[in-house]
């Protein structure tokens, strides 16, 4: 599922593409007008998450958000039929690029990713790195809780 997110929902975003969806967030696009974010959301065939009533009311799809709990946002979406299984290698969580994985062999990675680190992967996107720490098990134990 191929989501937009509006400028309300930047942490949704972010948890979003740690499930492997292509969740586009708009003031990462330069989009914050309501008609240019439908028009977005439109054009990209993507599925309009929002927390603006009559902007959800104009998209043709789109996911109405209530909440400004995190917490409740994703149960939300779940409802929605939003898939919240957490899955590593797909997304870059900061661009939404598309990641691949890095080989340790001949490769020099930041001082920031751990030396045990295994899988890494960069964005084809930002370049940035990622890997499976302790941010994955909190956001897998979050979404268990749901």
């Amino acid at each position: 599922m191929k989501l937009l997110l509006d400028a309300m929902l930047g942490s949704l975003a972010r948890i979003l593409r740690m499930c492997g969806h292509d969740a586009a967030y708009c003031l990462d696009r330069g989009v914050e007008d309501d008609d240019a974010i439908r028009d977005l959301a439109a054009r990209e065939d993507c599925v309009l998450v929002t927390r603006d009533r009559k902007l959800a009311e104009r998209a043709p799809e789109s996911v109405l958000v209530e909440s400004k709990d995190i917490d409740a946002q994703l149960r939300e979406v779940a409802a929605a039929g939003v898939d919240l299984t957490p899955t590593p290698g797909e997304r870059c969580g900061a661009c939404n690029g598309e990641l691949h994985e890095v080989d340790g062999e001949g490769n020099e990675f930041p001082e920031y990713v751990p030396d045990d680190a295994s899988p890494v992967w960069q964005c084809e996107d930002c370049g940035q790195y990622f890997w499976e720490g302790s941010h994955w098990d909190d956001v897998e134990v979050r979404l268990e809780e749901l």
